[in-house]
């Protein structure tokens, strides 16, 4: 089964672009592209990744396309289109001949009211049109708008919707507290989990790994290893440490499941959800 880093991100790095990315984060503040990733995808035994979006721009995710092309391995693109344009389903129509767009994405969390953004007629019709075409939704919220979330997704079922970050957990108040938020997305079956950016939702990034592991026990319990995927959030998580230790967390955290679980979270999962097949190129691992 290919091994998949599930939910990692490439930009040319230009402050008005990216407005998100603060002087605080210093590390963040330059070119992350296939070249810097194609390293840590080998030395950790995935085939590819899927890139996804990191503004709210079209001509980012044409950039993203572009570079997929060009790159070995296991690829596809969540990339960014206006969901809420009269012409969206026109579009994607258009877009067909880009067979390496899986998915959108629109960073809701940065919405002034995220509950409110997923709840408008505009929004309501893009997703009937996106799903109706067969492409994935990528569901970016933080812990605080999870009950909107499960509300939306309830909503649109005629495809898979992927929750990234587990919904960005209140690391503060435990595991059984998010347990307790996720339980209304995890009874809809469309709804699949990605296990990533857990690291930098700890305060400060000081963040230890007994403290995160039982988020990942509880999302095994919620969703199961077929609706879970693991994704590195690179380069984001290198605001709170390196690839190698969000490799190694979600190792541990899957240690004791069976050797076809863990595949599932490994790759299975994305693979399926995603539609993600190997590219003429070959595997990022072969090289």
């Amino acid at each position: 089964m290919l091994r998949i880093d599930a939910h990692q991100h490439y930009w040319h790095y230009h402050p008005q672009r990216y407005p998100w990315i603060s002087e605080q984060m210093a590390v963040l503040r330059q070119d992350f592209g296939p070249a810097e990733l194609a390293p840590l995808l080998k030395c950790h035994g995935f085939d590819g990744a899927l890139v996804v979006q990191a503004r709210h721009c079209e001509q980012e995710t044409q950039m993203l396309l572009t570079q997929v092309q060009q790159s070995r391995g296991v690829c596809g693109v969540v990339g960014w289109l206006d969901i809420t344009a009269p012409q969206l389903a026109q579009r994607l129509d258009e877009l067909r001949q880009q067979p390496l767009l899986r998915g959108l994405r629109h960073q809701v969390q940065d919405e002034p009211e995220p509950g409110a953004w997923l709840a408008r007629s505009e929004v309501r019709r893009g997703m009937q049109a996106l799903q109706r075409q067969g492409y994935t939704y990528d569901i970016l919220v933080t812990h605080r708008h999870l009950a909107a979330a499960a509300q939306f997704a309830a909503e649109h079922d005629d495809y898979w919707l992927v929750l990234d970050h587990l919904g960005k957990p209140d690391i503060a108040q435990g595991a059984e507290h998010w347990a307790q938020q996720i339980k209304p997305l995890a009874a809809l079956g469309h709804v699949v989990c990605k296990l990533s950016g857990l690291i930098t939702e700890v305060l400060n990034g000081q963040w230890q790994t007994s403290q995160l592991l039982p988020f990942f026990e509880a999302a095994l319990e919620a969703f199961g290893p077929q609706r879970l995927m693991f994704g590195s959030d690179w380069p984001v998580c290198l605001l709170a440490g390196e690839y190698s230790q969000v490799y190694q967390l979600s190792e541990q955290a899957i240690a004791s499941l069976s050797p076809s679980q863990q595949a599932e979270i490994w790759g299975g999962t994305a693979c399926r959800i995603y539609g993600l097949t190997e590219s003429g190129y070959g595997s990022v691992s072969e090289r």
